[in-house]
Formats: C-alpha cells, structure tokens, sequence
C-alpha cells in the first residue's frame, strides 16, 4: 500500500532538492520506523549535487549537527530494535559530537528506481541510496533502499528553507 502511494508521486529534479528539509518517518510497519526521531534526527540538508548532508540531528539549544554516516553500525541497522531503546536517545547524545561533521557526506545523482528516473542520494560511505518522490514542491517522499533490507524504509521531506538558502542553523 505505502509503495503504491510512492509509485503514484511525481519524479524530482536535482535542484528541486537543494535546500534544508525536516525529516520524519513514514509508518508504515517497517522495523525502522522511528528510530531515527527517537535519537534526534531532524532531517537533511542538500547545498548542491555534490554536497549533500544526509543526517541532521537536533543538538540542543536549537543547534543542528550533521552526522557522519561512516560512523553508523550497519549491524544496529539491521536490529532496530536495540536503537529503539530508553538508553540508546542517551548514548547516542554522549557520542554524537564524536561523530559530528561539518562536512557533506552524500550525492545528489539521477537514478532509476522503481521503473523512473529521479533525484536520489547516494551516501558516500554506506551502501544506502535514498531515492525521492514528490507530493508537491515542500513535501517529499523519500525511500531508503539499503542492501541487505526486504523492504526500504519510507520516510517524508518537509522543506524547512528556500532553495538556495542552504542555510546551516
């Protein structure tokens, strides 16, 4: 059902992408809904087609930090169900700033997915590509396709930024 829905959007364009956007899972039973907003992540941010930040976390006092995907446990990936902890919010605060970067992470590439071609990011260090569908010009679909899942993880864009902005609160 939530496939069909993300079959059913429009494609989108590279620059349609560039902007700040806050993320939040899609439900859908999938056994990594959640878990992302369960340890603070707010969302991605795309400068351009070679500079793209895949995680955006919430760091306190309304500062945002981008994560460096290297740095995630595939395993924990794979065992959403440790993530989805009471301990695993306060961790993940201990470490992050051991895990932070200013720099971009991902890329902006045209790929085909599902039988269309639209904007996708390929992270530069995980075999993750998140590949994106829109319902309009502020809201995007976005379905992580990661090797090793049955299914990809469905999760929603809202465009916190005017493109070109690219702003890094």
């Amino acid at each position: 059902m939530a496939l069909a829905f993300y079959d059913s959007l429009d494609t989108v364009s590279l620059d349609e992408m560039i902007g700040s956007w806050h993320g939040e899972g899609l439900a859908t039973g999938h056994l990594l809904d959640g878990m992302l907003e369960h340890l603070g992540w707010r969302g991605k941010r795309f400068v351009g087609p070679n500079e793209a930040h895949p995680l955006i976390f919430d760091a306190g006092g309304g500062r945002r930090v981008g994560v460096n995907p290297a740095f995630v446990p595939l395993a924990l990936i794979r065992h959403p169900r440790l993530l989805h902890a009471p301990f695993a919010e306060r961790i993940f605060s201990v470490i992050r700033p051991l895990v932070s970067t200013g720099k971009p992470k991902a890329r902006l590439r045209l790929t085909e997915y599902r039988g269309v071609v639209t904007a996708t990011m390929c992270y530069d260090a995980l075999p993750i590509h998140d590949v994106f569908r829109k319902v309009d010009d502020d809201i995007l679909v976005g379905a992580m396709d990661m090797r090793g899942l049955e299914k990809p993880f469905l999760f929603v864009l809202s465009r916190e930024e005017p493109a070109g902005s690219g702003g890094n609160r």
